[in-house]
């Protein structure tokens, strides 16, 4: 077997994601990648066995790596003397990071959202770093039920509300041709917005 480097490994995934975003993911191949990478397809299987294991390597590069962030810095112990407040305004800001970036994430999840009625697209999506975001928010819900700071209630729905609230600015972007440009602060205060509707709502004591 070849041996296996990371630069050849970015070059399959650049060549994959235009793939996936040209032809979608039901008609992608593993000889187009190939193709297209410019190298065999036993080399593109040296690096992943599946098409399904490329796109999630895919996913998680171009799109869920913003929502992977957002929940390690709720993980991290630097962060764990936050308030509510900040953590949530800290986690929304990774998680629209995807915004200020290359607009190549946004199209995957277009693509995603479009073909999950026919495939398994959407579960592989989910996988690829959406469920960990939510466990990690999840968690931080429950944290803040049990201290009296958040209303008694089901804390992934909580999760779940929260997120919404975080990209309601931003679902008429799936709706342009053209993205507009985002600046960090513009982005700053669409969450800033999000947590002030959302501790509105559902906090009893935010300090």
């Amino acid at each position: 077997m070849r041996k296996l480097t990371e630069q050849k490994r970015k070059e399959i995934l650049d060549a994959a994601s235009s793939v996936f975003l040209e032809q979608g993911y039901e008609r992608a191949s593993m000889d187009g990648v190939a193709k297209t990478a410019g190298c065999s397809k036993a080399t593109l299987y040296n690096y992943f066995n599946s098409k399904e294991s490329l796109f999630e390597a895919v996913v998680r590069t171009f799109s869920t790596n913003y929502l992977t962030r957002a929940a390690d810095e709720l993980y991290s112990a630097d962060n764990q003397s936050l308030s509510l407040a900040d953590k949530l305004q800290q986690f929304g800001e990774s998680m629209l990071g995807v915004m200020t970036s290359d607009w190549k994430a946004m199209q995957l999840y277009r693509m995603v959202v479009g073909e999950a009625g026919h495939s398994d697209i959407g579960e592989l999506f989910y996988e690829s770093g959406v469920r960990e975001s939510m466990n990690a928010l999840t968690l931080v819900m429950e944290k803040y039920m049990e201290s009296g700071e958040l209303s008694r209630s089901n804390p992934g729905l909580r999760a779940k509300q929260f997120s919404a609230l975080v990209k309601a600015e931003a679902d008429e972007l799936f709706l342009r041709r053209q993205m507009p440009v985002y600046t960090d602060k513009e982005v700053a205060t669409m969450v800033e917005n999000a947590v002030q509707v959302f501790l509105q709502g559902t906090a009893l004591n935010v300090r």
